[in-house]
């Protein structure tokens, strides 16, 4: 063998442990004591030897202590397996003869081992999907509609076509429930997600879907199947509702678009009228007001000229009655100059018997002549 004594070499760990010669690793010689390695044959044997000391007729009256102690290891042993570990994802469910005990957090935890005890530790933090009116072949596409899913009749008695997503995961403060009151979790969350689905649609028209709630729309859904898992006791939490796609059957797509294009024709024409009328409507009564105060300014003006008419005339009729003979020739000389004040006049001195004219000199007339025109203007006056 390679690690046996040999003259002058001393095996593979050279000449060490004094002065007789090369040594085996295992000192003066092995187990046996004439250098050589031990045999594994024999360390069983004597293995065997000892082990039957302490069982049933191989030592006497040692057997009965023996057997004691080999069944406390055993059971010793046993007990070390209810040892476990609990990882940041997941929650113990401990479990003592298959009836529920209590949960345990991450760490190192401890419970009776089977077949007294078991632990079952679903994963909390694990997001999962659920897919309603259709099935994904992997990442984003969709590969079938499953229409007697996302069939769905509306408040409007039209049908639409959604498919959507519900992601769920278990709730880590009520993990037991999920383990014990759940035989299809999958299953049932997916009909509690169309049940939910089915209850809103039905309560909404289909254009209010297609267009402007749909967030609302998802949020209820997502709503409705968190109350009716806590009433089923399902230990869910449900973190989303995603619409996916919310349409008309394809059957009657191309006569809803047609239809809806018509609607919003309708609407376009409608508030292009009302627009208009917004227009025309306030010009038309601001020409009325427009109008009518122009009506009452008349009136108040007629009524004030007419106002101040009655007072000059009182006026001038206390004057007269005060000096009648003054009144009547001032009168009678403020109306000859208003009728007679732009009129050319020829003046005649009524001393010489109505024969002879009195020279006029007009001046304003020559004032506003203009320079240009012949001839001498004051001879032209003296002519006249």
């Amino acid at each position: 063998m390679p690690w046996s004594n040999q003259s002058g070499g001393g095996g593979p760990w050279g000449n060490r442990g004094g002065s007789g010669g090369g040594k085996s690793p295992w000192g003066g010689g092995g187990p046996q004591g004439n250098g050589n390695p031990p045999d594994l044959e024999d360390i069983l044997r004597r293995s065997q030897d000892r082990l039957k000391d302490f069982l049933p007729g191989g030592g006497g009256s040692m057997g009965g202590k023996g057997l004691a102690v080999l069944v406390l290891g055993v059971i010793a042993v046993w007990l070390l397996t209810g040892f476990y570990t609990v990882r940041p994802n997941e929650v113990g469910i401990n479990m003592i003869f298959g009836r529920y005990t209590g949960t345990t957090g991450e760490g190192l935890r401890y419970n009776l081992p089977y077949p007294i005890g078991r632990v079952l530790k679903p994963n909390v933090t694990e997001q999962q999907r659920i897919e309603v009116g259709y099935r994904s072949t992997g990442g984003q596409a969709r590969s079938r509609d499953i229409l007697e899913e996302s069939l769905m009749l509306t408040a409007d008695e039209n049908i639409i076509d959604i498919d959507f997503d519900a992601v769920w995961q278990v709730n880590p403060a009520r993990a037991q429930d999920f383990v014990f009151n759940l035989q299809n979790p999958q299953g049932t969350i997916k009909s509690v997600a169309e049940s939910a689905m089915r209850e809103v649609v039905g309560r909404r028209n289909i254009q209010a879907i297609l267009t402007t709630e749909q967030a609302s729309v998802a949020q209820e859904v997502r709503q409705i199947m968190q109350e009716a898992l806590d009433a089923y006791g399902a230990g869910v939490l449900i973190n989303v509702v995603q619409l996916q796609a919310a349409q008309p059957p394809a059957d009657v797509r191309q006569a809803f678009f047609d239809v809806n294009a018509a609607q919003q024709d309708a609407v376009r024409v409608q508030n292009e009228a009302e627009t208009f009328a917004s227009r025309v409507v306030p010009e038309a009564r601001g020409e009325a007001a427009r109008t009518v105060q122009q009506a009452e300014a008349y009136r108040e003006q007629s009524v004030a000229d007419a106002t101040g008419q009655a007072a000059r005339f009182r006026q001038v009729y206390e004057s007269y009655r005060q000096a009648p003979e003054i009144s009547r020739e001032r009168i009678f000389l403020e109306t000859m100059e208003r009728v007679f004040g732009n009129v050319d006049k020829v003046i005649i001195d009524p001393s010489s018997g109505g024969q002879g004219v009195v020279p006029y000199l007009p001046l304003n007339e020559l004032q506003n002549r203009q320079p240009a025109q012949g001839g001498n203007p004051a001879q032209q006056g003296a002519t006249r």
